[in-house]
């Protein structure tokens, strides 16, 4: 603790104990416990006594000395791709929240998605003793996770999933069901997916939520039609413009896993002259700030960014007191703006 006692001395517990006439450990246990009563610690009367003249004296705990008693320091490491990255940055920010409000702090480095870097920068944070681990970076095809597991590394999964471990994500594959069923009420029958990077769970689960459940609606869709990409707007800008040269029927709507990969294909489809929503429509994912605010406003599907985020402390949280929790998948919802409100110019030619 750093506060000064009216004499000019720093105030310590025994200071406080003393003056109370009680024992040293019966303050600890009423100024260190998360309930109003320290539980077996005292009365309530005593243990109001105690915060009262803790309150007088100015008394603060000193977090290097609780972090020796109990092994913890009340941090948290978060590693993610970027932090440039909007989603990501705002599932921090819930991370940030929640951390707050169990009394921890969290920190975050950026991986770049990397596996080399991934463990640099977790090795980092193990070296700064973080309590514990929320990885937004995650590679369906990595064998970093198992390697935390044999190091008895306590860490949860946010953002993408990898089966085995605890995980805060949105339902994914429920997204891209909620894009194929609009997309096919809207009349379209000649579509293509922008689908991600292969190594990320939001990709791989987005397209095959979509693909599985335009199948069982009766479209087709070959291979050739899902072009997997960086998650960014030159990524989808490159994978749209590879749609388009394609050889085949131009299709008519294009599912992009993100928001920014979306922005691109609209890009390549506007310098082809083609309008979108109109000639061709576009879905996006995540439901970021900019979708909505588009000159063409962009359909997604919103994902819970925030609370996927202060679900992830919710997780460590659990793990640390010796927990097994179970993968948490929120629900998302599909916001239908101008990009795909248009039904498809293939079935109004034939109407």
């Amino acid at each position: 603790m750093k506060e000064k006692a009216d004499g000019g001395g720093t105030v310590t517990l025994k200071d406080l104990a003393r003056e109370l006439g009680v024992h040293p450990s019966t303050v600890s246990r009423v100024l260190h416990s998360h309930s109003d009563v320290a539980k077996g610690a005292a009365s309530a009367a005593t243990a109001e006594r105690v915060r009262e003249l803790a309150r007088k004296r100015g008394y603060s705990p000193d977090p290097q000395a609780a972090s020796l008693r109990t092994r913890r320091t009340k941090l948290l490491g978060v590693i993610v791709p970027r932090l440039s990255d909007l989603v990501l940055a705002i599932m921090y920010e819930g991370i940030d929240e929640a951390s707050a409000e169990v009394g921890y702090s969290a920190f975050v480095m950026n991986s770049r998605d990397d596996p080399d870097e991934q463990r640099r920068k977790i090795d980092l944070m193990l070296a700064r003793r973080v309590d514990g681990l929320i990885i937004g970076d995650a590679h369906l095809d990595g064998g970093l996770l198992q390697e935390l597991t044999d190091r008895k590394v306590p860490f949860v999964l946010m953002n993408r999933r990898v089966t085995g471990y605890p995980s805060a994500t949105c339902d994914d594959v429920v997204g891209g069901e909620l894009v194929a069923g609009h997309l096919w009420e809207m009349g379209h029958r000649q579509v293509a997916v922008i689908a991600g990077e292969p190594y990320a769970s939001t990709a791989v689960d987005r397209t095959a939520g979509f693909l599985d459940r335009w199948r069982s609606l009766g479209g087709t869709i070959s291979n050739d039609d899902v072009v997997w990409s960086r998650f960014d707007t030159a990524g989808g800008r490159e994978a749209g413009e590879k749609i388009l040269a394609g050889g085949r029927p131009r299709p008519t709507a294009i599912f992009a896993v993100n928001d920014f990969a979306a922005i691109g294909a609209m890009g390549a489809l506007r310098a082809r002259g083609l309008t979108v929503g109109q000639d061709v429509a576009v879905v996006g994912y995540n439901d970021t700030s900019l979708a909505a605010e588009l000159p063409i406003p962009l359909t997604s599907v919103h994902s819970p960014m925030a609370d996927i985020g202060r679900t992830a402390v919710q997780l460590i949280q659990a793990v640390l007191r010796g927990e097994k929790p179970e993968p948490v998948q929120l629900e998302p919802t599909l916001f239908v703006r101008e990009s795909s409100a248009a039904r498809a110019a293939a079935e109004m030619a034939a109407t």
